[in-house]
């Protein structure tokens, strides 16, 4: 493949070109479109650079992919040149992304996963951690690794970059880890006493067709009274049924309908790289990552406390719904407000030594799984706390969505600082507190209400979050605002 870089020309009298790795490299991964920003050529530059950054040499350097066409080549090339660099790969193969947490954290070594999680099937990029599944942004060392990748490519030939061995390169060996991961997710919720349940689990043709009968099924383990109705498992990079992104109400459709006709008891949405789960309860409808968060907070709270945690520390992110830290509180935790983002809500969640993380996004963190996200464990989660009652998960899941929502609504303008400023002028007094900690968020000072408005860094978009006790006062905020924003 010839890589397709950016490769622009350097300066007068200059014998190499200069290479621009910045379309690909993102604040918290890499993501590319497959031979236009990213193929094996760049990616090899990039394991060289991992290990170099990271000071990897001598040390075991993980590396795996989902089910993208691309994977195999990027994983093969990944591995190249991180063991001309001295790294000694171990190649972990078909993998989710917290399968590669799992490996980060239980090996204590740094690793990378091709994916590209919910993005289309033309693109695929890198997810990386240091040892101890600790995240790489761009604050912890990603800028470093695109930087020594440059240079690689630049110092390179026809696209190839020029990788020079160290005296000693590492070796390349491969491991499975998925009956390790399994097991391990098994022994943090045990499902085994919970009554029977009809699960539907739309895997959208990513990696969670693997890890759900490991983890769920009796494929690997002993058999739990569980049902699983699988949709779409069969692992296929091209997405043929519909987009791994269950962000996306359309997205759901499928699942939705699946639950209602098998009378199931509720459904389960992973995207792509499976690090993400969605909720349906028996009726078909969703169920808020926020009632999830305050769910799973409750019950990581209770075991918290039993195994002597006097106050377990529970983080949410900003866009949560306030039923959250009220839930926490109640129950004698203490909430954490913190920015949108995973790198921000590890950081915090190492920092507070907090037991629980959640985000309106659907991702969710776990002291017990080294701070790092995995949409299957907070999947357990809900199946325990739903098997060991009686009642429907819709009436479970009442519990906890006391506000009316609005979700993410997103206007498309390019001066978003001057539209801030006119909802600001609109709704600055006493009565009304705001803050600045991601975007801008106004809470009204009797908690009737509160929205956020959140620039997009990539996109033309301010985006809006609002909640509100009813339905009537949430719609005349959002329609009041958003008159604002885009006159």
């Amino acid at each position: 493949m010839t890589s397709n870089v950016n490769a622009a020309s350097s300066l007068p009298g200059s014998a190499r070109p200069s290479i621009d790795l910045s379309a690909s490299f993102k604040a918290y991964d890499v993501r590319g479109i497959v031979g236009e920003t990213i193929d094996a050529h760049v990616v090899e530059a990039v394991g060289a650079g991992f290990v170099d950054v990271l000071g990897l040499a001598g040390k075991t350097v993980l590396v795996g992919g989902d089910m993208r066409p691309s994977s195999p080549e990027f994983i093969a090339a990944f591995a190249k040149g991180a063991a001309a660099r001295g790294g000694n790969v171990v190649t972990l193969g078909l993998i989710s992304t917290d399968e590669l947490y799992y490996a980060c954290g239980a090996l204590d070594a740094a690793g990378a996963t091709f994916t590209a999680s919910h993005n289309p099937a033309q693109y695929n990029g890198i997810k990386m951690a240091k040892a101890g599944a600790q995240p790489v942004s761009s604050e912890t060392g990603l800028k470093e690794v695109q930087a020594a990748a440059e240079a690689y490519l630049a110092a390179g030939q026809d696209g190839a970059p020029a990788v020079p061995p160290v005296a000693e390169p590492g070796s390349v060996t491969q491991r499975d880890i998925l009956a390790d991961y399994a097991g391990y997710l098994r022994g943090l919720v045990d499902l085994s006493g919970i009554r029977p349940l009809k699960v539907v689990v739309d895997a959208g043709n990513g990696m969670a067709g693997m890890t759900t009968p490991a983890v769920l099924g009796d494929q690997l383990l002993a058999a739990l009274p569980l049902q699983i109705v699988p949709l779409y498992f069969e692992l296929d990079g091209t997405f043929p049924n519909h987009p791994a992104n269950p962000l996306e109400p359309e997205n759901l459709r499928d699942l939705q309908k699946a639950v209602v006709e098998h009378g199931a008891d509720l459904g389960l949405a992973f995207d792509g790289d499976a690090d993400r789960c969605f909720v349906i309860d028996e009726l078909g409808e969703p169920v808020s990552p926020s009632a999830i968060t305050g769910l799973v907070a409750r019950r990581e709270i209770a075991r918290a406390k039993a195994a002597g945690d006097a106050e377990p520390v529970i983080i949410h992110n900003l866009i949560t719904s306030r039923a959250v830290p009220e839930l926490v509180q109640h129950d004698g935790g203490r909430p954490v407000r913190t920015r949108v983002g995973h790198s921000f809500i590890k950081a915090v969640m190492a920092e507070e030594s907090a037991v629980f993380g959640g985000e309106h996004s659907a991702h969710y963190y776990f002291r017990d799984f080294w701070n790092a996200d995995t949409g299957m464990l907070a999947a357990m989660h809900v199946l325990a706390a739903l098997g060991e009652q009686d009642g429907p998960l819709s009436e479970l899941a009442a519990e906890y969505e006391p506000y009316v929502a609005s979700g993410e609504i997103n206007s498309e303008i390019e001066d978003k600082d001057a539209a801030v400023a006119r909802v600001r002028e609109e709704y600055e007094g006493d009565d009304v507190a705001i803050d600045e900690l991601d975007g801008t968020t106004f809470s009204a000072a009797d908690g009737s209400w509160w929205f956020n408005l959140r620039p997009s860094n990539t996109e033309p978009f301010l985006r809006f979050n609002g909640e509100a006790k009813d339905r009537e006062t949430l719609e005349s905020i959002q329609d009041t605002v958003l008159a604002i924003v885009r006159a």
